[in-house]
């Protein structure tokens, strides 16, 4: 499904869908602690029901599947929900998904105990999803929002890639990411309380062929470029790489979460 919207990439259409069979591959790379900090605040374990939007292929509710608690994902690209489904019938994971844009999920008032967004929020049309939201949720329900960013200021290997990514998409708002915490649509303060929030620094590690990957299922690449630029930009990244990362290596990321709880 083609995407426009004017606040992303200066309105450049893109489709997860174009990108989806390197998302399922080379996009599940968060780190432990990304979950433990989850877990450690009590949220997305067993006894708690959890819608996941913007679930991609799943990463979220699949890598907490162990905890225990009953998921259930959605998203706007049916590639990126076909994926999902594929990817956790092979670790026999009973997670519900379907295809969704998260202003147009359909479940009765007060399904879910927690309602995670990640890497997604932004996407959303904030002035309809936050009230809706907020009517999904049970009492004292919580909102977590979610993220991950390499940072390119810091760490020369992601700087290059990016700087490579903004040569063919030269309108890509994904890039220049530093530290801070998410942003809130003044909108969410009227359905939603701040509980918790924390931003920290981490280290990925990847090898030349899944950075490439990771790369490459960007916005920025995979998911808007026509396929003569992608042809282009794939021989160039991997020339890139092979002048300047080892084999192995780690990329210096930042994430951060927030907690909001319903009012």
């Amino acid at each position: 499904m083609e995407i426009t919207d004017e606040r992303i990439d200066g309105g450049k259409a893109f489709d997860w869908g174009k990108t989806s069979e390197d998302y399922a591959r080379y996009r599940d790379i968060y780190p432990p602690i990304f979950y433990r900090k989850i877990i450690d605040r009590g949220l997305c374990l067993k006894g708690q029901t959890v819608l996941d939007l913007g679930t991609g292929t799943g990463v979220l509710p699949r890598n907490m599947y162990p905890y225990g608690a009953d998921w259930t994902g959605t998203d706007i690209s049916p590639e990126q929900i076909e994926q999902a489904k594929k990817l956790a019938q092979a670790g026999y994971m009973n997670i519900r998904f379907q295809t969704a844009a998260a202003e147009q999920i359909c479940f009765p008032e007060k399904s879910f105990d927690v309602i995670t967004a990640c890497q997604c929020f932004w996407y959303f049309d904030h002035q309809k999803v936050i009230p809706h939201l907020h009517q999904l949720l049970k009492k004292n329900g919580k909102l977590l929002l979610l993220y991950m960013a390499w940072l390119p200021f810091e760490d020369a290997i992601a700087g290059k890639s990016e700087e490579l990514v903004l040569q063919y998409s030269p309108h890509w708002s994904g890039c220049g990411e530093t530290m801070h915490p998410i942003g809130l649509p003044e909108i969410a303060y009227e359905y939603f309380a701040m509980e918790d929030h924390e931003e920290y620094k981490l280290k990925v590690p990847f090898t030349r062929e899944s950075w490439h990957g990771r790369m490459k299922a960007c916005r920025g690449v995979g998911a808007s470029l026509k396929e003569d630029e992608l042809a282009k930009w794939d021989a160039a990244h991997r020339k890139l790489m092979d002048s300047i990362a080892p084999e192995q290596f780690e990329i210096l990321h930042y994430a951060a979460l927030t907690v909001l709880k319903k009012l």
